[in-house]
């Protein structure tokens, strides 16, 4: 049983249908229906919670589940510490066979948090002079110290600071709002040909708004999270 918003859900039904497993997966209702049904084609079940509570209310019904479900677990992506350590072991080694001049500053969205710190605390140990920067909704301002308030950037702002994400790692935080992140996104289509999520459209916005505030010829890394395609339902964000 797994609160998920969408990614680590799809990467887990793939698991539990190799291994046999029953899967129950707790989602607010606001997530695309793509990806609810990538899920179900893999086997997994759901329990949708209502989108004002957000991944809180994901979180507290997964934990009422699996209390009511003999044998059950769940991993809890936002607090369980594999989640940092495999980008550790895999993302951030990537990142320095592929960068061997280093970078300048990491850009980065927040879900669970395990992502930034992974990469972080293998890259800054490697470079201390890179700098590490969050992005999060301006709806949804927590890691800034604002109130958790609901938003459509799915994937990103979870409503509190999950303890996946070290904090003494960033250098700076960069709100996004809902409108740049799907101008970046569907920009992200037309003019690199790269069909990409809301989550990537604002990681993208947030690298354009940082972008004058660094010195000239600064090296920057992005990431573009998931395709597009899980989210060609979702209103507003691409063309009908």
């Amino acid at each position: 049983i797994e609160p998920t918003s969408g990614n680590t859900g799809v990467g887990l039904a793939m698991v539990a249908a190799v291994k046999g497993y029953q899967l129950i997966l707790v989602m607010p209702d606001s997530m695309s229906v793509e990806r609810r049904r990538l899920m179900l084609a893999y086997g997994a079940r759901f329990d949708l919670t209502p989108r004002e509570q957000g991944m809180k209310g994901a979180i507290a019904r997964a934990e009422q589940l699996a209390a009511q479900t003999p044998g059950a677990w769940i991993p809890q992506q936002f607090d369980n510490p594999a989640n940092a350590a495999v980008h550790e072991q895999t993302t951030a080694q990537e990142i320095l066979a592929d960068f061997p001049d280093g970078l300048d500053a990491l850009i980065t969205g927040v879900g669970t948090g395990g992502h930034l710190t992974g990469c972080a605390r293998v890259l800054k140990a490697r470079w201390p002079q890179l700098k590490v920067f969050a992005v999060e909704p301006d709806q949804s301002p927590v890691i800034s110290g604002g109130a958790p308030g609901p938003h459509p950037i799915q994937g990103l702002g979870a409503g509190f600071i999950p303890k996946n994400l070290d904090t003494a790692l960033l250098d700076g935080v960069i709100q996004v709002g809902a409108e740049a992140a799907r101008d970046y996104g569907r920009r992200c289509a037309r003019e690199e040909g790269l069909l990409v999520g809301i989550s990537s459209g604002a990681a993208l916005a947030a690298i354009a708004q940082k972008l004058p505030e660094l010195p000239a010829g600064s090296r920057i890394l992005g990431f573009n999270y998931d395709t597009g395609e899980r989210y060609l339902s979702v209103d507003g964000y691409l063309p009908t």
